[in-house]
């Protein structure tokens, strides 16, 4: 088993069980005591629990989430948005502006990113209330009227606020992936991420398999060369031939 897989059977087990004694761990996953402390040391730096004598305890977060019933929806695919989730925030590089929509694969990818010393600029208030307890990082919330399922800031001042910015990547979700592009069910949320693209260098769609070959009410974008598609499979023939002939990438994460 190699570090990384270790790291993560520790995490899972401490967000399943919300806490852990070190000897407990070290028994589970067959590992020494100060194996077992590098790991929570290293889940500690990254704003997934807080570090207790003789163990550790998951740190809740997610009270705004809750508010706006983005839990429920958060732990659909849950293991398939964290492994998502892990291979985008890979690719984000400290110092870097990021755009993160108010998805909850956009969520997941958050919660990685809370120790990374960057400027985030976000519509997503679960995300907000994310990194105002945890995070190390700079972030700006745009403007804009709250579409109250969602938690997320849409309309004419969140467009415009978009607008007037610049950033080196943007990290967006999507409802569906056909050969036409990435799809999304709601226009006022489209219409925003439309404008995040075009604020943005380059931009990554977490999108686990479940989207692909699913239409929604509009088509976010069509597929450009600036574009990253992650996923959890690779998607069918006729998907990967028009991300490919389009010169945009698809990583598939393990």
């Amino acid at each position: 088993m190699t570090n990384k897989q270790r790291i993560d059977l520790i995490e899972r087990f401490i967000r399943e069980h919300k806490y852990a004694d070190l000897h407990t761990l070290a028994e589970r996953f067959s590992i020494s005591l100060s194996t077992v402390r590098r790991a929570l040391d290293q889940l500690a730096g990254r704003g997934v629990l807080r570090r207790h004598h003789g163990g550790a305890s998951l740190i809740e977060t997610d009270e705004l989430a809750r508010e706006y019933d983005f839990i429920a929806r958060d732990e659909r695919q849950a293991d398939e948005k964290h492994v998502i989730a892990r291979t985008i925030a890979e690719q984000v590089q400290p110092g870097m502006t990021v755009i993160l929509d108010s998805g909850t694969s956009t969520y997941a990818v958050a919660r990685l990113l809370v120790s990374k010393r960057l400027q985030v600029i976000t519509n997503s208030l679960p995300i907000a209330g994310l990194f105002s307890e945890i995070g190390s990082l700079e972030t700006i919330v745009t403007g804009g009227g709250i579409h109250n399922r969602l938690g997320a800031l849409v309309g004419p001042l969140c467009e415009k606020s978009l607008e007037e910015i610049h950033a080196d990547l943007a990290i967006l979700g999507g409802a569906g992936i056909t050969e036409a592009g990435v799809w999304n069910h709601n226009a006022l949320i489209v219409a925003v991420q439309r404008k995040m693209l075009v604020a943005a260098e380059r931009t990554i769609f977490a999108l686990d398999s479940s989207k692909f070959g699913r239409k929604a009410l509009s088509l976010t974008a069509p597929f450009e060369p600036r574009f990253t598609i992650v996923t959890d499979k690779s998607p069918a023939t006729p998907i990967s031939r028009a991300i490919q002939s389009a010169g945009a990438k698809f990583l598939v994460a393990e």
